[in-house]
């Protein structure tokens, strides 16, 4: 099958979630121990982190979660063009200054001055361009890899691609799909040996999360749902909250109160100490090898959204293997075919896996 243009795959006029992973090139060490150099490249990690924390503060993105492996780096974002929407023209052009700011001669980057602004408010098709740049997937991963490319070459001393031409991209396009992969990419370290447990495998958007709840003692009486929206999260704070409610998180613009994130909307329906426990004994089968059977209080959280629950970590395991350019059911894969003008996109044998038919 021929590639398909990522243009007629990301839309930023519509919401939508991707799993991107952008793999470094020629096996060049992205973080940890470097065993030719005898470098250690760990405080890279932070880099990233910090770049993923800084871009949710300025796109019209959420990031649901994350990983940074040694080599590569796992994101899963969801587009937020309603909420793109009800920004003003000057808020637009202010948060684009603050991505591509002028700098001064030491490099350091200017603050954005009036007549900046003015600039861009005079080109309406300038301001349109920019508002569709920063609801925009394909936007956020330029703006992620340019960044950590130039301060790695720098500190190699060396020119030229540091990543992969081109990032990959999943679309999830159901509740099934987006738990498997979130779970997929936060059991990473985990399927990598490189962590025991998800609270020791270091940033990643679990550890954050789990991070977080060890600090909510105090507010033991108040519901997942509320404290991650009215309770200031140091590590996670930046992220989307987990459980969704259609109730109290309407489909349409919900800005965000706290400027670290797009939007203040989850995205799965289940509460988050279900995901963390959830994602807690999937690691447990998955590090040892093992296969176990789900308990069973978390069993119906499999069925609730069509997971075969015996089927879970053989689907954690090959997650990468089984889905290629989408991830859903194969009634969502058809249509998703559709839409992008194809005739089929790839499917394993089991999808049935995602259907809770296994």
């Amino acid at each position: 099958m021929a590639r398909q243009a990522r243009g007629e795959v990301v839309d930023p006029a519509k919401v939508q979630i991707f799993h991107c992973m952008h793999r470094c090139v020629r096996g060049a060490i992205l973080c940890g121990n470097n065993p030719d150099s005898g470098r250690c490249y760990e405080h890279r990690r932070d880099w990233i982190r910090q770049r993923l924390e800084f871009l949710a503060s300025i796109f019209g993105i959420d990031c649901l979660t994350y990983s940074v492996m040694s080599n590569h780096l796992h994101v899963v974002l969801r587009s937020r063009p309603d909420v793109v929407a009800t920004w003003t023209d000057r808020e637009v052009a202010q948060r684009w200054l603050r991505l591509f700011p002028k700098r001064r001669r030491t490099g350091q980057p200017n603050e954005p001055t009036e007549a900046d602004i003015t600039t861009i408010l005079n080109q309406p098709e300038l301001v349109a361009d920019f508002r569709n740049r920063l609801s925009d997937i394909s936007w956020w991963m330029r703006c992620t890899a340019e960044n950590i490319a130039r301060l790695s070459n720098r500190e190699d001393g060396c020119s030229g691609h540091f990543w992969e031409s081109r990032f990959k991209a999943q679309a999830l396009l159901d509740e099934a799909g987006l738990l498997a992969c979130a779970a997929y990419v936060d059991l990473n370290p985990v399927r990598a040996a490189i962590a025991d447990t998800p609270e020791t495998s270091e940033f990643t958007g679990v550890k954050d999360r789990i991070d977080d709840l060890r600090q909510q003692n105090e507010s033991a009486n108040i519901s997942d749902h509320r404290w991650e929206r009215n309770r200031r999260r140091s590590h996670s704070g930046w992220m989307s909250p987990i459980e969704i409610n259609e109730a109290r998180d309407p489909l349409g613009p919900n800005p965000s109160r706290d400027q670290r994130r797009a939007s203040l909307k989850g995205f799965l329906s289940i509460s988050l100490r279900s995901y963390l426990e959830l994602i807690d004994w999937t690691g447990r089968q998955i590090h040892r090898r093992k296969v176990g059977k789900v308990p069973a209080h978390l069993a119906p959280i499999l069925s609730r959204i069509g997971l075969a629950p015996p089927a879970w970590c053989a689907l954690i395991r090959k997650f990468d293997r089984k889905f290629k350019r989408a991830v859903g059911s194969r009634a969502n894969l058809k249509r998703e075919a559709k839409r992008i003008g194809k005739q089929w996109l790839h499917a394993p044998r089991d999808v049935e896996l995602i259907n809770g038919k296994a």
